[in-house]
């Protein structure tokens, strides 16, 4: 199995307070963006190679899900289309809710 590039949620953060030009990519369907979200590019995880054209390759891409599931599989999707800098962020949102935003709804 091939290893997936990943990040924490303290590194994303630390990304996004130092503006780092990072692209958030959420495969979480609508219904679970509506309920909480990190602002990012919404794609649900069934679409993603219909959409693939809405990303740009070589940006520095963050894929995120609920707990990790399907941003990993997206992250391995990406990569096999040609995606150099794309990490799944580990633990998902559910990780962000815990331990960086307790302020932010859970599912």
């Amino acid at each position: 199995m091939s290893t997936i590039p990943e990040i924490s949620v303290q590194e994303l953060d630390a990304l996004r307070n130092a503006k780092a030009d990072v692209f958030i990519l959420d495969v979480r369907n609508p219904d679970e963006f509506a309920i909480c979200n990190l602002q990012g590019h919404l794609i649900p995880f069934k679409e993603l190679p219909e959409r693939l054209h809405e990303l740009n390759s070589e940006a520095h891409i963050v894929v995120h899900c609920h707990a990790g599931g399907r941003s990993r599989r997206a992250t391995e999707f990406l990569m096999s289309q040609g995606f150099k800098k794309v990490f799944n962020l580990r633990g998902g949102i559910t990780a962000w809710a815990n331990e960086i935003d307790a302020k932010m709804a859970k599912y």
